[in-house]
């Protein structure tokens, strides 16, 4: 038997096919214009070959799944997180969550249930949109910012507004500052913005940081630093939430 998970997010769809005990088959693809339709597009790839009677249930999350209608279940993508990580490691009590659209901070408790959580929401300040804009100007992007960042002194980014860091960068750039620096400067203002985010809340035993930014190993070494603790990264940070939500289906 087996359980599908499909995670809608801002900038990539993700799915897990899961057989109550492993990952089976996963897929990762761009959003696009419709959230609907690479949804389906998801769900298609994981049951291709599978008998749609021992496929348990189909469960939904991320902020696209209003639009899937061949689900069996929505579920908010703090419980799916919570329960992917749970999954991977049990000794994980705090998740930093760095999506395309918004930052969370989730506890849980040793049974993998949600205790608290905390989202930025309201602005993309810290997330992956501000990240991939600012990078652009540096004509660069979200993979290759890691390249130019690396063993570089970071450049003070003040503004965590996207239109300011925007225009700030755009003078750092005027005044001839190297861009490898400006580019740590990015990633060290997101590390900035997860750690006062993580220090309203209570830091409980390990951590784990998923979502697509804690591919940025520039990035976690500068979150660890400023945590003065060691962060938990799964092999697959992308799909977390999609495994989350097959584990919740098949169970």
């Amino acid at each position: 038997m087996y359980s599908i998970g499909i995670d809608s997010g801002s900038v990539a769809t993700k799915g897990v096919l899961f057989d109550g005990e492993k990952i089976v088959k996963k897929i990762i693809i761009p959003t696009g214009w419709s959230p609907k339709t690479t949804s389906e597009q998801v769900y298609n790839y994981l049951s291709e070959g599978i008998d749609k009677i021992n496929i348990k249930k189909v469960v939904g999350t991320g902020y696209g799944r209003v639009s899937m209608d061949f689900v069996n279940k929505k579920v908010t993508e703090i419980t799916c997180h919570t329960k992917g990580i749970h999954f991977l490691n049990k000794n994980i009590r705090t998740i930093i969550d760095v999506g395309g659209q918004d930052s969370k901070i989730i506890s849980l408790d040793k049974q993998g249930n949600v205790v608290n959580f905390i989202m930025n929401d309201k602005c993309a300040a810290g997330t992956g949109r501000f990240l991939e804009l600012t990078s652009n100007i540096l004509g660069s992007d979200i993979l290759n910012i890691d390249k130019l960042a690396k063993d570089q002194e970071p450049e003070n980014i003040s503004s965590m507004c996207t239109v300011f860091a925007e225009s700030e960068i755009v003078s750092l750039l005027a005044k001839n500052i190297k861009k490898e620096k400006i580019a740590a400067g990015i990633l060290k203002s997101i590390a900035n913005k997860s750690s006062a985010m993580l220090n309203r809340g209570e830091i409980i035993d390990e951590i784990a940081f998923t979502g697509g930014l804690a591919q940025s190993k520039v990035l976690v070494k500068m979150l660890e630093e400023n945590l003065g603790k060691n962060i938990f990264i799964a092999e697959d940070t992308q799909i977390i939430g999609a495994l989350g939500a097959a584990i919740i289906g098949y169970r």
